[in-house]
C-alpha cells in the first residue's frame, strides 16, 4: 500500500507512477489505495482499460459502486482528452479543498507508437496542468512486463514520485517543466512515404476543405470522418493565418492504418496546454475542436513555427 497521505491541512497535488508486474501486484497496491480514499470520504475515479478495471472490481467487493470507473481505451484513445476529464472530476468533487483520488492509465501494452508518444506528452503535461494546491492524488500504473523499457524510463521523467511494488524510491530523473517544454518543442517523428503537399494563403484557404475531402475519400475513410478531417484541417489553416502566418503548408499521408494530415506554419503557440483544457468558449487555435473530432492530434511548436498533425484511423 502507498505510504499514508499527509494530514488534510497539507494535502496537495500528487502525481505518481506505479510499476507493476502481475494482476496480484496491481490489485494489492491499487485496491487499498482506492479503499483508503473511500474510507476518508474522498471521491475516487479509476480510468484504466477494462481488463485492469476487472482486477480492481474484484478486490473492492461491495465498495465498487462508490467508485467512478472510466474506460481509458475510450476516454484516452486521443490522450489530449484525458486532462479535461480529470479537470471535470476535480471541479465536481474537490470543492473547498476536499481531497480526491484517481488512477489514470493512459499507456498499456499494444498502443500504437504515435499514441504512446502523445500519452507521454500527456503525462508530462499533467505536472503543469494541475495547480499544486489542488488536493488530487493521482497514480499512473505502468506494466513492467508488457511495456518497452524506454516507456518505463520516460515514466520516470514525467512523475515526481515512483512506486516499485509497494515501495517508493527516489526519482532523480524527474524533468519537471523543462521536460514539458523540451517535448513540446521537439520534432515529430518522420513518416514513411512521400506526402501530397499543398500550400495555403488567405486567398486559397477556402480550397482546403475540398482538397482534404478528395484526399480522404481516396484514402477510404468513412464519410463522417471525411467531413471531420476536412473541416478540422480547414479550421486549423484559418487559425494559422489569424496567428499571423502569411502562408502555410498542408501535408497528407495515406498510410495503411490512417489518413494523416499535417498543418504547419511559421507562427508560434506558446501555450503547452493548448487544446487540452476543458471546453472553453474560446478556441482560437482550433485545437480543442481538433481533439474532439480526430482520433489523434499531435502539436509541436517553437519560435520557428508550429506543426499540428491529425490522425484518422481507417
Amino acid at each position: 500500500m502507498p505510504q499514508a497521505a499527509p494530514p488534510r491541512a497539507q494535502q496537495s497535488y500528487r502525481h505518481e507512477a506505479f510499476m507493476w508486474r502481475d494482476p496480484d501486484d496491481y490489485a494489492s497496491v491499487l485496491g487499498p489505495f482506492v479503499q483508503d480514499g473511500l474510507a476518508a470520504g474522498e471521491a475516487v475515479m479509476v480510468a484504466v482499460v477494462r481488463r485492469h478495471a476487472d482486477w480492481l472490481r474484484e478486490s473492492l467487493g461491495t465498495q465498487v459502486r462508490k467508485v467512478k470507473f472510466v474506460d481509458m481505451a475510450k476516454l484516452g484513445g486521443n490522450p489530449a482528452r484525458i486532462i479535461p476529464a480529470w479537470q471535470k472530476f476535480v471541479d465536481q468533487h474537490s470543492g473547498l479543498g476536499r481531497p480526491v483520488r484517481g488512477i489514470g492509465e493512459p499507456i498499456w501494452a499494444g498502443r500504437r507508437p504515435e499514441e504512446i508518444l502523445e500519452c507521454q506528452m500527456h503525462e508530462a503535461l499533467l505536472n503543469v496542468a494541475v495547480d499544486p494546491k489542488i488536493p488530487l492524488w493521482l497514480i499512473c500504473p505502468y506494466d513492467l512486463e508488457g511495456l518497452d523499457p524506454s516507456v518505463i524510463s520516460e515514466a520516470h521523467r514525467s512523475h515526481p514520485a515512483v512506486m516499485d511494488g509497494d515501495r517508493y524510491h527516489g526519482n532523480s530523473q524527474y524533468g519537471g517543466r523543462a521536460h514539458v517544454e523540451a517535448m513540446f518543442s521537439s520534432d515529430l517523428p518522420e513518416l514513411e512515404g512521400k506526402p501530397a503537399e499543398y500550400s495555403f494563403t488567405s486567398e486559397s484557404v477556402d480550397r482546403v476543405f475540398n482538397i482534404l475531402t478528395l484526399e480522404a475519400y481516396g484514402a477510404g475513410l468513412w464519410s463522417d470522418k471525411v467531413t471531420e478531417v476536412a473541416a478540422t484541417t480547414r479550421r486549423l489553416a484559418s487559425c494559422s493565418l489569424r496567428r499571423g502566418a502569411i502562408e502555410g503548408t498542408i501535408r497528407i499521408w495515406d498510410a495503411p492504418h490512417a489518413l494523416i494530415c499535417e498543418v504547419s506554419d511559421d507562427t508560434m503557440i506558446d501555450d503547452v496546454l493548448a487544446g487540452r483544457r476543458a471546453l472553453a468558449s474560446s478556441d482560437r487555435d482550433g485545437l480543442s475542436a481538433a481533439n474532439r473530432k480526430c482520433d489523434l492530434v499531435q502539436l509541436r511548436s517553437t519560435e520557428s513555427g508550429t506543426t499540428v498533425r491529425l490522425h484518422m484511423w481507417k
